[in-house]
């Protein structure tokens, strides 16, 4: 009897060491999704719209991206960063009175494959975007729409991410 209980911990010692040799370490974000960070809703601007509505815009709401749509169709353009903005301006590349146009950045439609970004994406993807994921390229910011990318629902940031982890309790 001795040798059987002996044999059954060495057993379910060994099933144990297997086990934990090929489990993978505990996220930091425990399932958590892109709804978890409360995106603010998107702030978008018009391309014919002056930088300084987009500047005041951004300044009051503080945020560090705007996206830009389609005054028509409302479809999304691209964006506008507040800090390149910033750098812009301070070159002297565009002024306040410039439109939106002409400082912001166009998303490349053709032959360019997008990662849809929704509330339902679980924070590692988000991470590994934001860290250039498949094709290497680090992202600072990532547009949050739904399923269909017909409604642009929000922005998530990095600093989103980092806080998130940041204010999380342990454990």
């Amino acid at each position: 009897m001795a040798t059987t209980a002996t044999n059954y911990t060495l057993e379910a010692q060994k099933l144990q060491a297997d086990h934990g040799a090929r489990s993978i370490p505990p996220s930091k974000y425990r399932g958590a999704t892109v709804e978890d960070l409360d995106p603010p809703p998107a702030l978008s601007c018009k391309p014919a719209d002056p930088i300084s509505l987009a500047m005041q815009n951004a300044y009051e709401r503080d945020y560090s991206h705007l996206t830009v749509i389609s005054s028509d169709t409302r479809a999304l353009l691209g964006y506008l960063s507040i800090p390149r903005l910033k750098e812009l301006l301070k070159n002297g590349t565009v002024c306040d009175g410039d439109p939106v146009e002409k400082a912001m950045q166009r998303f490349r439609r053709k032959g360019n494959v997008y990662k849809v970004i929704t509330m339902d994406t679980a924070l590692e993807e988000l991470e590994e975007f934001f860290e250039g994921g498949a094709d290497g390229s680090k992202q600072d910011f990532a547009v949050v729409t739904d399923w269909n990318r017909r409604f642009v629902l929000g922005v998530a940031t990095k600093w989103d991410l980092e806080e998130f982890v940041r204010r999380r309790p342990p454990g």
